[in-house]
């Protein structure tokens, strides 16, 4: 089930029986010359659709715009500024809780969001804190943020299908996500070095000079769509158990 093909009465049924949504979170920022501009909003949502699917679970729209500065030197990326990241997460979270939904499952798929997505949370807490309101008058509310890299078994099975070459950023294991659910938007090029650079992010200007295509560390050529439909299994399957205990806790 997806928010937004929904009327409003089907979400107040959906909220008689249960309160818990997943939003995927991710980014619109390049990665590379070969991964596709989404890349960090597509793989949280094929996931997050996929395991909602298993657990009856709600997938509200996905928050596609983060914190991307330093990929500001290249084309099509796009980006918020932490202040306006927290300030809108907060509304999302803050509005969906007002309708009644008291567990918010996070699925994430750009690392730059952590800061700003755990501050946002921070934000939401200190208001109810602050809100006057008795303790008994506050629904319960849990937030949670989950990095989809980092669901169980999931960086095992990168390390065994790309044991070199991994990197970072416009890795193999998210190119072959987004090719397993877009194949026909499979992109090929050059890449030189074969294995990208690695070292700190800065400001886009100094990104660029030490990314010049925008990599970091990773030679992405190693994707497949056979790659992406392993990583995506593994991650729905893993996601599944997560939030059914996310739920019931």
């Amino acid at each position: 089930m997806q928010l937004h093909l929904m009327s409003w009465p089907e979400v107040e049924t959906y909220l008689a029986k249960r309160s818990d949504i997943i939003i995927p979170i991710g980014s619109t920022e390049q990665h590379g010359p070969t991964g596709l501009i989404g890349t960090d909003c597509i793989c949280p949502e094929a996931i997050a659709l996929r395991a909602a699917e298993k657990v009856g679970a709600l997938v509200g729209p996905t928050f596609n715009v983060g914190s991307a500065q330093h990929h500001m030197g290249f084309a099509g990326s796009m980006t918020l500024r932490p202040s306006t990241f927290v300030a809108v997460l907060f509304d999302w979270i803050t509005s969906l809780t007002h309708h009644g939904f008291t567990h918010i499952y996070l699925l994430n798929g750009h690392g730059g969001n952590v800061p700003s997505v755990e501050a946002s949370f921070a934000e939401v807490y200190a208001s109810r804190s602050l809100s006057g309101h008795k303790d008994e008058e506050l629904r319960p509310l849990r937030c949670k943020l989950q990095n989809w890299w980092e669901l169980k078994g999931v960086m095992r099975l990168c390390r065994e299908l790309f044991p070199n070459g991994h990197g970072s950023h416009a890795t193999p294991s998210e190119v072959a996500v987004t090719q397993f659910v877009y194949p026909d938007a499979i992109k090929a090029a050059k890449l030189d070095p074969k294995i990208a650079p690695i070292g700190p992010i800065m400001d886009a200007a100094d990104y660029k000079r030490r990314f010049p295509d925008g990599r970091i560390g990773s030679d992405p050529s190693q994707a497949s769509v056979d790659r992406g439909e392993k990583l995506v299994t593994c991650a729905v399957d893993a996601l599944a158990d997560a939030y059914r205990e996310f739920v019931t806790s």
